[in-house]
């Protein structure tokens, strides 16, 4: 079965683009026999010289909406009988492809809401939407939350060859990095598996109870049947200077089209924009699959700031630097850039430290730190990704009576996530939401490929097969952690 097959929206959206393709046809063979009609009439008119006698088509005339200068269509909706021909770019066309677009990432309610609110609402084409959507909308389910995994990545291998040149850093890239190609088919293969792409806020939100405490609650996510939510997250989107010529993304700034990108610095001479990280990247498959984004989703993006974020030397100890007041505003805009277009972001602490290992007045220094150096730039953030994933508790749950989890929460922060190779693990507490994360790097991946050999479980079964996925150019074995 076509894995599409059970989701009945998409299945409506395909008949009716199918329609709308075969009404263009049938279109432009009616504007071919209009337009020899048109001819045939006006040599009779030279003809005959008689301007009183009209010349008929056998064909009825072919009534279209399309807009022009002059009358961009908006006073002459497309008629209402069964044989008129809805162009795309018309009023209705429109706004049909702007509910289709928002459908397609499963926010029916407000896919419904555009066109019942719109002046066409009475037209057939925007009803059949319309009963489409509030069709697949009641076959929805519920996802079960306590079962939704997180995976996430460091910066992502763009060139193999400068990344494993043999060079001190090189071991280190191998086991905790990811290549571009790999992420590429990982989105691939999570997408063919139904996965969905969901918010950390999906998960859980804060609100206040009958006695007006405030308190985490449980969010509803609604898929179709078959659809799998997950989370995504992105460490150390800092481009630190140690990673300058191994063949990673330089730093990310805002596109011309608005949205984040990338820029690479090949050599000296050159640099290059582009899709040349995980945010780039993940923007391109999400705009050529919109059904693996719920209601507009992207990563969870998080940063150290001992260095500076985005690839910008915002950290205090390059103030007075030529550059520091211009890349502190600049790795600003690009931040609200990314919140903008729905992305998360995160503390991933300050100095990318062992969070639940060192000694209390560091603790506070570094949260600090955070606080006046980074939240000042992309304004209060609510995660912490755990360097490490070195959580300041074991599996039970947070209380007040820990100092460090009541430091970090009166800092702002309600979502706590370490790392548990498990395929999920989530607490939702009275205050809190814990989330375990898988890395699906080099190391990861490799300990999948020899697991059945050394009589280990495969940790990755459930998203992809390793093989499938792993970059030839690694040089192998990867070395133990």
């Amino acid at each position: 079965m076509d894995r599409y097959e059970y989701d009945s929206h998409h299945l409506w959206i395909q008949r009716r683009r199918r329609r709308q393709k075969r009404q263009r046809l049938l279109l432009a063979a009616g504007c071919f026999l209009l337009a020899g009609a048109c001819t045939a009439g006006a040599f009779l008119f030279q003809k005959n010289q008689d301007p009183a006698r009209p010349v008929r088509s056998s064909q009825p005339p072919i009534v279209i909406e399309a807009p022009s200068p002059n009358n961009p269509g908006t006073e002459n909706p497309v008629p209402k009988d069964s044989g008129s021909v809805i162009i795309v770019d018309s009023p209705v066309g429109r706004l049909l492809s702007e509910a289709d677009t928002i459908a397609a990432g499963y926010d029916y309610d407000r896919a419904i809401d555009l066109l019942k609110n719109s002046e066409y609402a009475s037209e057939p084409s925007i009803a059949e939407a319309i009963s489409a959507y509030e069709s697949t909308r009641s076959s929805l389910v519920k996802a079960k939350i306590g079962e939704i995994t997180h995976v996430f990545f460091h910066s992502l291998v763009m060139d193999n060859s400068k990344a494993f040149d043999g060079e001190d850093d090189s071991d280190g890239y191998n086991q905790v990095m990811t290549t571009a190609g790999e992420f590429e088919k990982i989105l691939q293969a999570m997408y063919e598996k139904g996965y969905v792409l969901v918010r950390m806020h999906d998960l859980a939100y804060e609100t206040t109870d009958e006695n007006g405490n405030t308190v985490m609650k449980p969010g509803t996510i609604l898929l179709p049947e078959g659809k799998i939510p997950f989370v995504m997250s992105q460490d150390d989107v800092c481009y630190y200077p140690y990673m300058s010529g191994d063949g990673f993304a330089t730093r990310m700034i805002v596109g011309e089209d608005g949205k984040p990108t990338c820029e690479m610095k090949i050599d000296e001479e050159t640099t290059l924009v582009g899709s040349y990280d995980l945010v780039p990247l993940l923007e391109d498959f999400i705009q050529q699959h919109p059904d693996f984004s719920y209601k507009g989703a992207r990563a969870v993006i998080a940063f150290t700031g001992y260095e500076g974020i985005l690839g910008y030397r915002t950290a205090d100890k390059y103030a007075g630097s030529e550059t520091y007041e211009q890349d502190r505003k600049e790795a600003a805009r690009v931040a609200q850039c990314l919140k903008d277009n729905g992305w998360e972001l995160a503390s991933h602490s300050w100095g990318h430290l062992m969070m639940g290992e060192i000694d209390m007045d560091r603790f506070r220094t570094d949260t600090d730190n955070w606080e006046n150096q980074v939240d000042s730039l992309i304004g209060p953030v609510d995660i912490i990704l755990y360097p490490f994933g070195n959580d300041i508790n074991d599996w039970h749950p947070y209380t007040f009576e820990n100092e460090r989890f009541s430091y970090l929460y009166q800092a702002g922060f309600r979502y706590f996530c370490n790392v548990d190779s498990n395929p999920h693990w989530i607490q939702i507490g009275d205050n809190y939401l814990r989330q375990g994360r898988r890395n699906l790097d080099g190391y990861r991946m490799w300990k999948d490929i020899t697991a059945e050999s050394e009589g280990r479980e495969r940790k990755l079964a459930d998203l992809f097969r390793a093989e499938d996925i792993f970059d030839p150019d690694r040089p192998t074995p990867v070395p133990e952690m």
